[in-house]
């Protein structure tokens, strides 16, 4: 099926013309933790039909914002990665993700909840508050789940080299610090409404550092 386009020489309708669809940017959201297996995909996406998030996936492959690779054995199953292009995308989901908090509100019955979902708009916070470069990788763990955000050089995948943040799900290897917390407190963080030192001092975040490493420097 030939892309549906807008047909309109503005860059605006360009980017749309790739992202605007239902599901792609949060497909986008998922990928920028790393490579993801199909189902590992519509696991995280709840609601997505399979005939859907294929179609997705395929048309995302067709404009360069992810590639498909098989993973050698004993794997042997597919994963999808996103491409330079694709992870240019961070940005925007930032800002995306900065728009919509005021419409979040408090979490409904009907709503699903992924930790890694905060880890974008966290991302730019925790960048904010660990400006003295002792802190770089950093274990976010929640009751929903666990993942982890490394503040750049570096990134929390493995796959090459960045200057901004990135995440990737699960807990690190040799996390500088580990902040435990629950949904609510994270998304009051990630969404600008609570300072992390606020967080800390109230007992609402517990942070801890692995053995062996220093001691952080205080938050701001």
């Amino acid at each position: 099926m030939p892309r549906r386009s807008y047909d309109q020489y503005c860059a605006i309708a360009r980017a749309l013309d790739a992202v605007g669809d239902r599901w792609t940017l949060l497909i986008v959201r998922e990928l920028l933790g790393g490579s993801r297996r199909y189902t590992d995909l519509h696991a995280d996406l709840p609601g997505v039909s399979t005939d859907m998030l294929a179609s997705r996936l395929k048309d995302m492959e067709r404009d360069g914002l992810l590639t498909r690779r098989r993973l050698p054995p004993p794997g042997a199953a597919y994963v999808y990665e996103l491409t330079p292009r694709g992870r240019a995308l961070l940005p925007a989901l930032t800002a995306l993700a900065d728009w919509g908090a005021p419409a979040l509100g408090e979490q409904r019955p009907t709503d699903a909840v992924r930790a890694h979902w905060f880890a974008v708009p966290l991302m730019a916070r925790l960048a904010r508050h660990f400006t003295d470069g002792t802190v770089r990788v950093i274990d976010i763990a929640l009751d929903e789940g666990a993942f982890h955000i490394t503040l750049g050089p570096g990134r929390a995948d493995g796959e090459g080299e960045t200057a901004t943040p990135a995440y990737a799900d699960g807990p690190a290897e040799l996390p500088d610090v580990r902040l435990s917390l629950d949904a609510a407190t994270c998304a009051a963080i990630a969404y600008d409404r609570l300072s992390l030192a606020q967080a800390i001092d109230s007992g609402r975040i517990t942070l801890t550092h692995p053995e062996g490493r220093p001691e952080p420097a205080p938050l701001a």
